[in-house]
């Protein structure tokens, strides 16, 4: 994965600014002086990180991951452990229309990891990562020379263009489908990567870690409705070799580590032997508009 070192002038951004749209008037937006503006007058400030924040009204209900959770995913993704996930969702986006010049958003993008493998896989392509996270908008901002990194909430209207995208990616992440539905170009897919219930099974039980909801797909497709139809779904299931490190990164990255105190799961990690034997299980699966 290619990076570039951030810079206050946007120069990041100045790879995807013609996708975004201002979150007030919905106006196109441009770089001057380092912010993003429209010609209204409605000025946006690029972070000294290299993102900008793109919040109607500036504030958001929502709480993003904190500098510690992105931190966790940043080590355990690089350590290669979700590899073959990050295969899987690079192949969904290959494999569909739009994929030779794709302009691309993640929804709930964290670190942009995931994204930047996309991103390395298709030459001609550019991408926004989104994230309601500042933590993650200065990971995301730092991680690709096409990519640039924004902190949008997906519950709101999306700050991007009608129609422009090729794809929206959400792994493990909220989606919005009628946000997703309107930023999406004709023939424009939707990425959905979603865990199954056998994802981390070693773990659940004994680290007190949040359960797949059974009826997860379900809702997902209930979402779609009206929307988007599925046209394929492939499922990806491997082990993985996890040091207690490692496994403390995995509970640290996500909701489960609001739901333990540091010291009670260090005491549960130290239990286990190592490494441990842990299995990763999703779901890829790819819709179109209707």
């Amino acid at each position: 994965m290619r990076t570039a070192g951030s810079r206050k002038d946007g120069s990041m951004l100045a790879a995807v600014v013609d996708l975004l749209s201002c979150p007030q008037c919905a106006a196109e937006l441009e770089l001057v002086d380092g912010a993003a503006e429209c010609d209204r007058g409605h000025r946006f400030d690029v972070a000294r990180q290299g993102y900008v924040s793109l919040i109607s009204g500036g504030a958001t209900k929502f709480t993003g991951d904190s500098a510690e959770m992105i931190a966790a995913r940043a080590r355990l993704l690089g350590a290669g452990h979700f590899g073959p996930l990050m295969d899987a969702v690079s192949r969904a986006c290959a494999t569909t229309a739009g994929a030779d010049l794709a302009r691309i958003v993640e929804i709930g993008a964290g670190t942009g990891q995931y994204l930047a493998h996309v991103v390395d896989s298709l030459p001609d392509s550019r991408a926004i990562a989104l994230d309601v996270s500042k933590f993650a908008a200065r990971r995301a901002a730092k991680i690709h020379e096409r990519i640039g990194s924004i902190v949008a909430d997906v519950w709101q209207p999306l700050p991007i263009r009608d129609g422009v995208l090729s794809h929206v990616l959400c792994v493990f992440a909220p989606r919005n489908g009628p946000q997703s539905h309107r930023v999406l170009a004709d023939d424009g897919v939707l990425v959905v990567l979603t865990p199954t219930d056998r994802h981390l099974r070693e773990l659940i039980d004994i680290l007190e870690m949040v359960k797949v909801d059974d009826r997860k797909v379900e809702r997902l497709e209930s979402s779609m409705a009206g929307l988007f139809e599925r046209v394929s779904s492939d499922e990806v299931e491997f082990t993985m070799s996890l040091s207690h490190q490692d496994v403390l990164d995995l509970v640290g990255m996500g909701p489960s580590a609001r739901h333990l105190t540091p010291a009670d799961l260090a005491a549960a990690v130290a239990k286990l032997p190592q490494p441990s034997t842990v299995t990763a299980s999703a779901t890829v699966s790819t819709y179109r508009k209707i």
